[in-house]
C-alpha cells in the first residue's frame, strides 16, 4: 500500500478549518474515502461538509 497526503478543510466554530492527513490505502480513491470516513466520525461531519482539494 502507498502512503497518500490529503488536503482539505471542513467547517468549524471558527470558521473553515484547513487540514493535511497522510492515509495508508492501495489507491486515491479509497484514501479519499478514509478522510471521510475518519473525519466523519471524529468530527461528526456529513460527507458533503468535508471538501477535499487534494490527493498526492
Amino acid at each position: 500500500m502507498s502512503t497518500y497526503t490529503v488536503r482539505g478543510s471542513f467547517p468549524a466554530r471558527d470558521g473553515p478549518q484547513q487540514f493535511e492527513k497522510e492515509v495508508e490505502a492501495p489507491n486515491e480513491n479509497v484514501a479519499e474515502e478514509r478522510v471521510y470516513s475518519d473525519f466523519g466520525s471524529q468530527h461528526n461531519l456529513k460527507r458533503t461538509q468535508i471538501t477535499i482539494e487534494e490527493v498526492a
